[in-house]
């Protein structure tokens, strides 16, 4: 997601009461853990999907009280997703970051304890062995980089840093705004200059890139965004991304995003993952999508519905 001129949430809580509220689903013989960062602030959810008004949320009593309010104002979070796949530690989008000059008020300069949440699952910058972007907008690459003796360097220096090649050509060649240009200085070239940034070519039927796990072409939001999959002993589950922002897009398919690069392509990738997703069990689990976070696409007339997933408190298996 791109920018909004946003009210700043308030401070996170302490990392030992975070940490042992956090959630984990199992996929089989894999535990994927939730490791949150903040909750966003409530003019999100009318900025970034404005066609989601009160009265459609209105309209769909199963998004209530955890996907959306009484008022119909949609809830939305910022988390990353952690799990152990072909024995690499791996973490799926690093969400907004700390100590980053960022136009959007509820995104600048953060203090979040997302490192010790992290930890508490059994993961630290040092024994992270993979991460996955998505894409490569701002609140999903902030903790790729960290400040460390006046210059921001990778987080996870033992780590893969993978994304779309298709991705990083299209901001490579963007005119980008200075907000852009700042938030690619400090969270995405440095990975790159530190020789650990891999571009992934990702064709139409996807592709494995470790035992169990896969990237599965989501374009639309951004040209290069993909989906993640992941598969273990006859189980799937499927990490969203911002390719779906919000578990009422299940219920109206062509609901986009203000920042969609391509409106039109971005609603035809959301139709065909629901599409391929409903009625089948797999575990979806929304990188935007407040708590309980997970759950199920399931039919409901026309379009979808997601039966919600709860996760296991406390730490999981690693």
């Amino acid at each position: 997601m791109r920018t909004a001129q946003l009210t700043r949430p308030a401070p996170s809580s302490g990392a030992s009461g975070a940490a042992a509220a956090a959630a984990h689903w199992t996929v089989g013989e894999i535990t994927v853990h939730r490791i949150d960062e903040i909750p966003l602030p409530p003019p999100t959810g009318p900025w970034l999907l404005p066609a989601a008004t009160a009265d459609v949320v209105a309209g769909h009593d199963w998004l209530q009280p955890d996907f959306a309010g009484t008022d119909g104002v949609l809830r939305l979070d910022s988390h990353s997703f952690a799990l152990v796949v072909d024995g690499l530690r791996v973490l799926v989008d690093t969400g907004i970051g700390n100590g980053k000059t960022r136009e959007n008020p509820a995104w600048h300069n953060l203090r979040t304890d997302y490192l010790a949440r992290l930890a508490a699952a059994g993961f630290t910058p040092e024994n992270v062995d993979l991460v996955v972007l998505t894409h490569l907008h701002t609140d999903h690459v902030g903790w790729n980089t960290r400040q460390a003796g006046g210059a921001w360097v990778p987080t996870f220096p033992n780590a893969r840093y993978l994304t779309a090649r298709t991705e990083y050509d299209f901001w490579a060649a963007y005119d980008m705004d200075e907000a852009r240009r700042g938030m690619f200085r400090d969270s995405v070239l440095p990975v790159a200059e530190a020789g650990l940034l891999d571009l992934i070519d990702v064709p139409d039927e996807g592709i494995d890139v470790a035992g169990g796990l896969r990237l599965i072409p989501a374009p639309g939001h951004t040209p290069g965004h993909v989906a993640v999959e992941v598969r273990s002993a006859g189980a799937t589950a499927l990490v969203t991304g911002d390719c779906i922002h919000h578990p009422v897009q299940l219920a109206h398919p062509e609901i986009g995003s203000c920042v969609d690069i391509d409106p039109v392509q971005a609603e035809a990738t959301r139709r065909r993952l629901l599409a391929r997703l409903a009625g089948t069990g797999a575990l979806v689990l929304g990188t935007h999508f407040p708590s309980p976070t997970a759950g199920r696409v399931v039919g409901d007339g026309d379009a979808y519905r997601l039966e919600a997933v709860t996760g296991h408190a406390g730490p999981g298996a690693v």
